[in-house]
Order: structure tokens, then sequence, then C-alpha cells
């Protein structure tokens, strides 16, 4: 278990992706079976273990100390496993901890496994009188599924790849088929073994990936050489059935089929699809708006397109309500066909596998599927105007496929492009900061920001988006201090900035896209907000009014 804990120190405190990366393979390298494979499990979010749950860890601390002292600390630190490793009191009755009876990461796995919710809490707190501070923070992290060390699964698996010196791609078709603790998996890449034999049935096929366009690469847009599709707002997933197996996933490779059943449910077909998937209702009567202008073919007026907005309602779900669902119903708008039945076509021209897409979406329910239609175009001028005034709020620029490009896992350079639109700027006043967590947890790193509105003799400021990243560790702590010294209120976690048309910090905020929205009060929602630039320089008084994001809506 120590071992694990100084893994997770060390990856917290290292910002890079390389250094990540060889703290992983040393691990990997250094620590024995099974304890590598768990310690893999749970950076990959691939443990579940039920029989704790942070309520429970919270009635412990009760125990152990009053209760307001243990809220105000949870306040100021904004972590729950980093609070309690801090806080956790010696054990009492004058008991002597035992250093050397601390649990192994396999102990603490197959005992929790084994628990029942009476006696997983009771096991947890033997175990944080027997640990250090970093010991009692991995284990919280382990049993809560929260470890928020900046590594992706992803990642992870480079870090395997690096480890065997395999390619990642391997790894990615391997793993739905692999079980904790991954002995066959690191026998494998350690060169004891032959390659495992994934058991799984719809595997997950590693993606292609597109390549931002670039002004050089422009020339080498043509007609003949390039067809072009919109680039929807939606997620990509990859839509499989084999063997009467349905699985989604995410471009990652995470399963995300719980979170979808209503699709699931008409996926009636053994291949691979390819897709964004989108939030769409019938069209009421009269028709709907059309998913694309006439003169760019396959209109659908029997559908109403979502904003992503309506389709992060349905994200980040372990299951999901039917009222979800009727509410905010899902389809797959395809524009690629990995596997036709027993066919690999992956190999195949981009062309062909479109034909034979068409084939195969069109005995689909097309309530759920349909493909992307393409864009014709004479000249690279014509996508420039095109990717500059969208049809649909719903497309965030353009994707050019070369007609006779395989589908290569990864992301090579020159098959494949995205143009995507320029992103949107305002100016916007801080007036919410939150704690962040991790290596964030004493600073204000979460910033809640407004814009205008009322009359102009007595304006008011209405939120409309949150951010957290976009400045580097310099304008962190300068933000830090100004929220420190300039709050009004305090809400937990949580201050009030004072922002007033005569004094306030003006944010200079990107965003992808706007969309109407109920559940907010200023009645939009932005897609992907960052922080642009700080304008320390721009008054308060001069930042942008709801009424310009409302014409943007409106554009």
């Amino acid at each position: 278990m120590q071992r694990f804990a100084d893994l997770l120190d060390r990856l917290v405190l290292t910002p890079s992706r390389n250094g990540k990366l060889r703290l992983m393979v040393d691990h990997f390298r250094t620590v024995p079976d099974p304890e590598r494979g768990y310690a893999l499990a749970a950076i990959t979010g691939e443990l579940d273990i039920r029989s704790v749950k942070p309520a429970m860890l919270r009635d412990l601390m009760t125990e152990r100390m009053d209760e307001v002292l243990f809220g105000y600390s949870y306040d100021y630190v904004g972590d729950l496993a980093e609070t309690i490793a801090l806080v956790w009191p010696s054990p009492h009755d004058g008991e002597v901890v035992r250093r050397n009876d601390t649990p192994t990461l396999e102990r603490v796995v197959t005992e929790l496994d084994a628990a029942t919710r009476a006696e997983g809490p009771r096991l947890v707190e033997a175990w944080l009188d027997r640990l250090d501070s970093s010991g009692r923070y991995a284990l919280l992290k382990l049993v809560t599924g929260s470890l928020r060390i900046g590594v992706s699964s992803r990642l992870a698996k480079q870090a395997l790849a690096d480890f065997g010196e395999k390619d990642i791609v391997e790894i990615e078709e391997l793993w739905h088929g692999l079980r904790p603790p991954y002995l066959a998996l690191f026998d494998w890449l350690e060169g004891r073994a032959d390659k495992p034999v994934s058991a799984a049935a719809s595997p997950f096929r590693p993606v292609m990936l597109s390549q931002p366009l670039e002004e050089p690469d422009h020339g080498r847009i043509r007609p003949e050489d390039y067809a072009a599709e919109w680039k929807w707002d939606g997620i990509r997933v990859q839509a499989t059935v084999e063997r009467g197996v349905k699985r989604l996933y995410s471009r990652t490779g995470d399963d995300v089929s719980d979170a979808f059943p209503d699709l699931l449910d008409y996926m009636t077909f053994d291949g691979s699809l390819d897709g964004e998937l989108l939030v769409a209702h019938p069209a009421p009567k009269g028709g709907g708006r059309p998913a694309v202008h006439p003169h760019q073919g396959s209109v659908r007026d029997d559908i109403v397109v979502g904003t992503f907005s309506d389709l992060q309602q349905r994200l980040n779900r372990k299951s999901v309500s039917a009222a979800v669902m009727r509410k905010h119903p899902v389809f797959l708008r395809t524009y690629d066909l990995l596997q036709d039945g027993a066919d690999d076509l992956r190999a195949l021209p981009f062309a062909e596998r479109r034909a034979r897409l068409d084939r195969f979406v069109a005995a689909l329910e097309p309530s759920r599927f349909d493909i992307s239609p393409f864009v014709p175009f004479s000249a690279f001028e014509d996508l420039a105007r095109l990717r500059a005034d969208p049809p649909h709020p719903v497309i965030e620029g353009l994707m050019l496929k070369r007609w006779d490009s395989a589908y290569v896992p990864g992301r090579p350079k020159g098959p494949w492009f995205k143009w995507k639109q320029d992103p949107h700027l305002i100016d916007a006043v801080l007036m919410y900061a939150q704690r962040g967590h991790g290596k964030r947890s004493s600073f204000y790193s979460d910033y809640t920001f407004g814009v205008w509105t009322g009359p102009d003799e007595r304006p008011e400021l209405v939120p409309v988006g949150k951010a957290y990243f976009g400045f580097t560790d310099e304008e962190l702590k300068q933000l830090d201090k100004y929220i420190r010294d300039n709050t009004i209120e305090r809400f937990g976690p949580v201050r009030s900035v004072r922002a007033e048309p005569d004094h306030g910090l003006v944010i200079e905020v990107a965003f992808e896209g706007l969309a109407r929205s109920a559940r907010h009060k200023s009645g939009v929602a932005m897609r992907f907000p960052r922080v642009s630039r700080l304008r320390w320089d721009k008054p308060a008084s001069e930042a942008d009014r709801l009424e310009t994001l409302q014409a943007m809506i409106g554009g």
C-alpha cells in the first residue's frame, strides 16, 4: 500500500505528461504482481468498491473529531479524502499503532470487495489507524474512486505500452477483455507469455483522429482528393455489436453503454459504427429545423437536433432514468463503418467505407441513426465561406477526409483534417471563486463570471459561465490574491468577489459556442469556456452585456 501511496503523491506533484509516464513505467517495473495490477486498475477507474461510500467516511470522522471543526477543515481543504488524511487522529484508548501491520493494496481491494456495507467502514477505520498521512490519502482515494491525479485511462495505457515496448493500439484492443490484477497482460509485456487473446465480444477499435487544418495545408484541399463533412458538436462514440453483445465506447475506449440504453435498444446490427452522439426530438407538425441546408444534401425535417447543453444532461451517468431519456433522447450521426459483420473494413479507402455505410445505415431506425452528409464544394473558398457561416448551431466547423484514406488508429498527418470555427470571445466580470482540488486546493482556481444586464443606470451582473483553466501558475497566484483581497461574502469553499461597474476584474473568456438554457438564470449556456486573458486594464463597466450573447445565439 505504501508503494501505491508514494506513486499517487508523485503523480499529483508531477505536472508533465512525460514525467507521469516515467513514474508509472517505473512502478510497473519495480512493483510485483498483483500489487501493480491493482494500482493500474485504480488509476484507470476499473475498481468498483461498493462497501464504502463517502457518507460513511464522514460518519467515521464524527466518531473521532468534532463535526463542526471537521466541517471547517473540509471547507478549507476542499477534498474529502485529503481532509480526512490530514486530520485523522491517533488511535484512542491507548492503542499502539503497529506501522509494520499496514495493509497491502491487494489486501485492501480483496477484503473490501468481500465486505458488507457494515464491515467496509470498519476495515477502513482500522487501516487508517495504521497508515501515515500519505497512506491514508491513498486509501481514501482508492475507496471513493476519485483519484484526480491528472492521469487519464489512456495515459495509463500508454505507460503500459512504453513499459512493454508495444503499440498502444494493441493495449486498447485487448483492454475490455482483461480483468484486474492483469496477470496475463503483465506476463506478455515482460516477454514471459504470448499476447493474451481478448475474450470480450464487441471490442473497442482505437479511433482515427484528425489534425487541425493549418494555412500551409489549404492548397491541398481539392474536391477530387478530399470529402468535406460538417463537424458536429456532440461526443465521438463507437457503437459496436458482436455475438449479441452491444457496447458504446467513448473515443478513449471507456465503455459508456449504461448511460445510453435507449440507443442500445436500437443497435440491431452486427458491426461497428463511428459517429457523433447527439440529442434529437421528433419535429413538431410542420417540420423542424433541417439538419443542413437543402443545397447541401441529406435534409432532415423530421427531427430537431439539440445543443451540446442538451447532451450534457446525459453525460457522466452510470444509470439514467426513463424521464431523462424521454426529455433528452439520443441518436447517432454516423460517419464511418469499421466492421460490417465479419468484415473488417478499416484497411479500405474512405470512399469505399462510406458507400458501405450508406447501405448499412439504411436498414437502421432513422430516429436513432443517420449519416453525416457531405458538404459539396468546388474550391477551397467555398469551404471557408461555409465554415464562417454554418447552417446549424450544432455545427462547429468542417471535417476534411481524403477519399483514399484507410482508417488508421492515432493522428496521422494528412488523411483527415478538422477546421473548427474560431472561438468566440467576450469580456466578463469575475463574480465568484471556489477552491480547487489536489495541488490547487490552497488556491481559488474555479471562477464564475458574468455579464451586465438591465438598464444602463442600474446594471446588474448575471452569471454566464465557469472556467478553471487557461491561465498560468503565476496568473493563478495573482487571481488568488485578488480574490482574497476583494472577498465580500463566504459560502464554505466559495467566495463572492466585489464586482461593480467601477470596481471589478474583467476576464476575457473564450468559448466554442452558445445555446439557450432554461437551467441558467442568464438563459444561455457556454460550450468549453476558458480564460483567454486577464484584462487588468479594462474597467468592469466596459464588460459585455447579456444582449451580446443573445445576439450570438440568434445569429
